[in-house]
């Protein structure tokens, strides 16, 4: 399994808020859900993305075609100008709260898996993974806030069964749009990561190096084996010193820094996707025994593997 494909086979989308929203203008939404990721697909008409914060990314204008990522906790606005106010805001559980002055059936449901004003000729389809377990920390950490893939970069060939699927009630329903949410995800980061503008994480940068690039690979490959400086080095073909200071130049933390952080990540995954015991996955991971995977575990992620797994399920 190669890098890139172990970050995007995390997404598991469980019963994921998905709809079709339609707006008339002038519109615009304060989203404050703090869900982990949103996908936004423009169909018809334009919108603007708005950060929150002095410090946050810049506004980023969707037109129909694009594809828009937004990671949480942050919140931002979805406008048809950018200096709209806001007629309602979308809070932790898609409450949905009317804003300045705005009827209380200003926005509301209509159809199935339709919101917003009917017939309005501004129409977005959106997915939202509700709770931060059904995205990996590994695949969180790698995206930026906001990235958007405008139609000419990636002509979304999911738009059209996305579109009629989002409508539909038939048995097994929000099963096939997790899955769907879940593919489109990883078919949008695939295609952003191979931009050369993309804001990939300096480890996915760092693959195309002749020294590094090979080590990572073995690091990904096989994270149970008892990796040190010294074997990693002799693979590679190079000194211990010049691995350890190329790898921290291009990855930005030690070779034995970033195997331990991949291992806890491999195994928040396996807690949270797989029955496996603790002591299993501990070896599976390189760890000897359950109680020192728990110790690494609960020093980075503040919890230990079964409060982790426990909260995911």
């Amino acid at each position: 399994m190669d890098v890139l494909a172990g970050l995007l086979e995390g997404p598991r989308a469980r019963g994921a808020f998905m709809i079709k929203a339609c707006f008339e203008p002038p519109w615009a939404v304060r989203i404050a859900d703090e869900a982990p990721v949103s996908v936004m697909i423009m169909v018809r008409g334009d919108a603007w993305i708005v950060p929150e914060g002095p410090a946050g990314p810049v506004p980023q204008l969707v037109r129909p075609g694009d594809v828009a990522i937004a990671r949480g906790p942050d919140h931002y606005l979805v406008a048809g100008e950018r200096d709209t106010r806001p007629f309602a805001e979308i809070r932790p559980g898609q409450a949905c709260v009317p804003l300045n002055g705005a009827a209380d059936d200003h926005y509301a449901r209509f159809g199935m898996r339709a919101w917003g004003q009917p017939g309005g000729p501004v129409q977005m389809l959106i997915g939202t993974y509700q709770m931060r377990g059904e995205i990996t920390a590994r695949l969180l950490d790698a995206l930026p806030p906001l990235l958007v893939l405008p139609t000419e970069v990636w002509d979304c060939p999911l738009t059209p069964f996305l579109a009629e699927e989002i409508g539909k009630d038939e048995p097994g329903q929000e099963v096939v749009l997790d899955r769907l949410l879940d593919l489109l995800l990883i078919a949008a980061l695939r295609a952003w990561f191979s931009r050369p503008e993309a804001a990939a994480p300096a480890w996915y940068r760092a693959l195309g190096d002749p020294v590094v690039g090979p080590v990572l690979r073995l690091l990904q490959d096989d994270p149970a084996h008892a990796w040190t400086v010294a074997s990693l080095a002799a693979k590679a073909g190079v000194s211990r010193a010049s691995l350890a200071r190329r790898f921290t130049e291009l990855v930005g933390e030690p070779p034995m820094t970033y195997l331990t952080g991949w291992r806890l990540a491999l195994a928040a995954d396996l807690l949270r996707d797989s029955e496996q015991t603790i002591a299993a996955i501990a070896r599976k991971v390189g760890y000897g025994s359950a109680f020192a995977l728990s110790s690494a575990f609960k020093r980075v992620y503040g919890v230990s593997p079964q409060e982790h797994r426990t909260g995911a399920a």
